[in-house]
């Protein structure tokens, strides 16, 4: 009872620290010194201050410090990156910090949208950048490949726009929507005379990056540096051509396996392979045994687990891994089912594909489909347009049921005819046809 007793008031003075504390943080955070701090701190790109930055300082400074903490500590893993960068390009050194806004400093994290890595590239634009993407090996997550991307991105926003608050929201939200928000204000050139006029996202983007720098800046006012910085493992580089198992690669080095995770990001399966020469990451410390051996080491990483993601590149749900792409236009009475069948696909991997959430698809969209190679594609049935109805031996006016047909596609196409007219006609329990079935609908 006495150690309970104990236990609770060591407790209970902890929380009156930790509410002391943050009571601190708030009286180190008015309206009036964030201001002027901002102002203290503010380089090449302008860090206006308003309602809306406010409140986003007070979140991550006070309201989300665990969030802020997290962060803080992988700063000290990818910030020399992004500074060595922003310096070849002659890019202002700011920059880094919108990193954290798009992902947290996560090198391997996905939107729902389908952005991925430090710097939320869409799969197109990666590959626009010379990010090369496929099941094995994704460089939207290698932190010094994205990042040279990320400048290349940002300098030619900024050719465009002439403004960094203009060149952050365009990095947001694409530069088609800033033009349109542009033309929709009457033609203003500031960031905050377009506001109205932006997707809600990009609205609260700018805001955001202006609060980050501002924590990340006095981070230390508000105890927010880490115990223990992350810092980058010292590595080289080794090339493997072909496949190679990095576990086993890893066990015939006397390494950790996380530590070789840690260090190639960028490769998404515990094995690679490549036709042409890829460059490993590998901890310096066994870099020359590495090379000396590099012949023998790479023949028994090949020997393990090569079929076996084979097997998940050819069956993982939405894998593009051996297929060719085609662009298919959504047609009246379109299904998912009923595509997926011609083209001899999964449903689930055309959901994938094209980021649907459900089924439902629309006449006139478009959607990538990926088959393999020589694939024999279903050609679409084109019905025989008839001024009448067939009629069966009872005389009887009938409808055949093609592919792709719903009740109610049938109801319109003949007069004073409604889907429940057609089920009771045909003693039909569900709305479920078969092509080829014969309906009577008069």
């Amino acid at each position: 009872m006495r150690n309970l007793l104990f236990l609770i008031f060591l407790l209970s003075g902890q929380v009156l620290l930790a509410q002391q504390e943050v009571d601190l943080f708030i009286e180190n955070t008015t309206y009036d010194l964030v201001q002027d701090r901002l102002s203290c701190i503010e380089q090449d790109i302008p860090l206006h201050f308003n309602d809306k930055v406010y409140g986003f300082v007070t979140y991550f400074a006070i309201r989300n410090r665990a969030y802020t903490k997290m962060v803080a500590a992988r700063a000290s893993y990818y910030f020399p990156i992004f500074e060595q960068y922003l310096k070849k390009y002659n890019l202002p050194q700011e920059l880094k910090y919108l990193a954290i806004v798009e992902s947290g400093l996560n090198p391997q994290i996905i939107s729902r949208a389908g952005a991925g890595g430090l710097w939320q590239f869409m799969p197109y634009t990666g590959s626009m950048h010379k990010l090369h993407q496929d099941f094995y090996i994704d460089e939207r997550f290698d932190p010094y490949k994205s990042t040279d991307a990320a400048c290349q991105y940002l300098s030619s926003l900024y050719q465009m726009f002439g403004d960094w608050e203009l060149t952050l929201a365009a990095y947001n939200s694409g530069p088609g929507n800033v033009r349109k928000a542009i033309r929709r204000s009457g033609y203003k050139k500031s960031f905050w005379e377009i506001y109205n006029y932006l997707p809600r996202e990009t609205r609260s983007y700018v805001p955001q990056f202006v609060a980050v720098t501002y924590t990340m800046h006095y981070a230390q006012d508000y105890n927010l540096l880490p115990e223990e910085p992350a810092y980058p493992i010292a590595h080289d580089t080794l090339l493997v051509t072909g496949y190679a198992n990095l576990k086993t690669l890893a066990q015939a080095l006397q390494i950790c396996y996380s530590d070789l995770q840690q260090l190639n990001p960028n490769i998404k399966q515990f094995g690679i392979k490549t036709q042409q020469p890829y460059p490993v990451k590998l901890p310096a410390d066994v870099i020359e045994k590495a090379r000396q051996h590099r012949d023998s080491l790479l023949q028994l990483a090949a020997q393990q687990g090569k079929k076996e993601l084979e097997y998940l590149a050819r069956n993982t749900i939405g894998s593009t891994y051996g297929r060719e792409k085609h662009s298919y236009k959504v047609k009246s009475g379109d299904v998912l089912g009923s595509i997926a069948q011609r083209y001899h696909v999964r449903v689930s991997d055309i959901k994938k594909w094209n980021r649907l959430r459900g089924t439902t698809i629309r006449a006139g969209q478009y959607l990538n489909i990926w088959t393999y190679p020589n694939t024999k594609i279903t050609p679409v049935y084109k019905p025989v347009t008839q001024k009448l109805p067939d009629l069966d031996y009872t005389g009887k006016k009938t409808h055949t049921v093609q592919p792709g047909d719903t009740l109610w596609d049938i109801s319109r196409k003949y007069k004073n005819l409604d889907i429940e007219k057609i089920k009771a006609l045909n003693k039909l329990k569900s709305n479920k046809l078969t092509p080829g079935q014969i309906l009577i609908i008069g």
